[in-house]
């Protein structure tokens, strides 16, 4: 009788131990939205480009935008039925009360999870990934920079390959990032690497790499946390493979064979980071509610002022 008692006790176990460890390949991410900053849709209140629904999409993930100015009860309920979260770039100011508000509640929120062994990955682009910095030591510490439209290699600083971004970077793909213009920057805020010291960020992310803007002023383009899923990337790998529109200051968009390659190595890490999460939705009818699929993109880029090919218009 014992004997049997073992047996189910050992055979539940490993069921469980099973469910623990396997990975979850329907993964969903959530894409935070932006306030309105375009007269395209004046009824709209908040906005998504579309370039980083295709981004997540490309790497075998679906995509919820995640709507801003909500309470901190709202993001506690979606983050429990997703896999992980995408902070975009974009114009707006980080101590907003919408996308800034909502970063901060976010990183909490994540931070919390994967401190009680909740995986919840963090992705930061551009002023995703000065947001991340932000809301990391709770004040800015960026100086101006003359990196906007800069196509760029990537950096890479010593024992890179000792972090989980880039622990298993093939070296043919390495030297592409090394030796070659794979990246696309449109920022005109910098973080300096005496600043990232400054600022005490250096003992929460590990910098990873670094690039020079057009005056040849270095800045920090890529970081990992130390402790958490946390990541953040200066450039935009989604606009290589899939912004199109080109103007004056817009021109620059590598869109070779290597540099599709090297955005798809930072899409498909991401998407497998969210993949180590368990999270779901409690039923198929509210993942559905949720999904971006309940949208339809507005073609912008045939606006001659619009530098997006086409972006998502929210009603709130």
């Amino acid at each position: 009788m014992l004997f049997r008692f073992f047996l189910i006790f050992l055979f539940s176990f490993f069921l469980r131990a099973s469910a623990f460890n396997s990975q979850n390949d329907r993964p969903i991410i959530g894409v935070v939205t932006e306030e309105i900053n375009s007269t395209i849709v004046p009824s709209a209140k908040s906005l998504l480009l579309a370039s980083y629904v295709k981004y997540i999409e490309s790497a075998g993930a679906r995509v919820v935008p995640i709507w801003i100015l909500k309470p901190r009860s709202y993001y506690e309920d979606i983050m429990s039925k997703i896999n992980g979260v995408l902070f975009p770039g974009g114009g707006n100011i980080l101590r907003s009360k919408g996308y800034g508000r909502t970063g901060q509640l976010i990183f909490e929120i994540a931070t919390k999870m994967n401190d009680k062994g909740d995986f919840f990955p963090l992705w930061g682009t551009c002023l995703g990934f000065e947001l991340l910095n932000y809301v990391a030591v709770e004040k800015l510490w960026m100086e101006a920079c003359a990196a906007e439209d800069l196509a760029s290699n990537i950096e890479f600083v010593e024992g890179f390959k000792d972090s989980k971004l880039f622990q298993d970077l093939e070296t043919s793909l390495e030297n592409k990032m090394k030796n070659q213009s794979v990246v696309i920057h449109y920022h005109q805020w910098c973080l300096t690497p005496q600043n990232f010291s400054l600022s005490g960020l250096d003992k929460y992310f590990k910098v990873l790499a670094l690039n020079r803007d057009a005056r040849n002023m270095t800045f920090v383009s890529v970081v990992e946390a130390y402790k958490y899923p946390f990541y953040g990337v200066s450039f935009h790998p989604e606009k290589v493979l899939f912004e199109w529109i080109l103007s004056k200051t817009h021109k620059h968009i590598p869109h070779n064979l290597d540099a599709i390659q090297v955005s798809q190595y930072f899409a498909n890490f991401f998407a497998n980071e969210a993949r180590k999460s368990s999270h779901r939705f409690p039923s198929k009818k509210e993942e559905d509610a949720a999904l971006i699929y309940n949208y339809d993109p507005v073609f912008t880029g045939q606006y001659g002022t619009n530098p997006n090919t086409q972006t998502y218009y929210f009603m709130q």
